[in-house]
């Protein structure tokens, strides 16, 4: 268990340092389409602070399927979960997203639909991946044969 905290920490850490990084081109993105000119200190601040733990626990949180006696279903559960209320948490804290019912609705249909879409690539991605290591290795096997 102690492994998997230190690593988790560690890519953490690593994965932090882009949160300020995502931050600045979010809000270049806001100037160019709405206009946006001005910010306070403060909204900068949170920003940065709420960004940089935002992406230190996206790293960190790839830990879960590291953990070997944890099924693969239940880790992404925890996985999408942790991330979903994180994000969620970003977005209000900020003032991103309006604390109310029918944005964090919207907010939160798109996080599925994209981290529904985002493993759906990955498994295919890695399902073809592994069929053809098997054809490799039955071809190898039956060369030898």
């Amino acid at each position: 268990m102690k492994k998997i905290i230190s690593e988790f920490f560690r890519r953490g850490l690593i994965a932090s340092g882009f949160g300020p990084v995502v931050l600045a081109i979010l809000y270049l993105i806001l100037q160019h389409k709405t206009g946006l000119e001005n910010l306070t200190v403060t909204e900068v601040c949170l920003g940065i602070f709420s960004l940089s733990i935002l992406a230190f626990i996206a790293g960190g949180m790839n830990v879960v399927y590291k953990i070997e006696h944890l099924p693969l279903m239940l880790a992404i559960l925890i996985h999408g979960g942790v991330l979903y209320i994180t994000y969620l948490a970003t977005y209000l804290v900020n003032n991103w997203l309006e604390w109310s019912k029918t944005p964090i609705l919207v907010f939160s249909a798109i996080f599925v639909f994209s981290y529904f879409v985002i493993w759906s690539i990955i498994y295919l991605t890695i399902r073809r991946n592994t069929e053809k290591v098997n054809e490799v290795l039955k071809k190898k096997q039956e060369s030898i044969e």
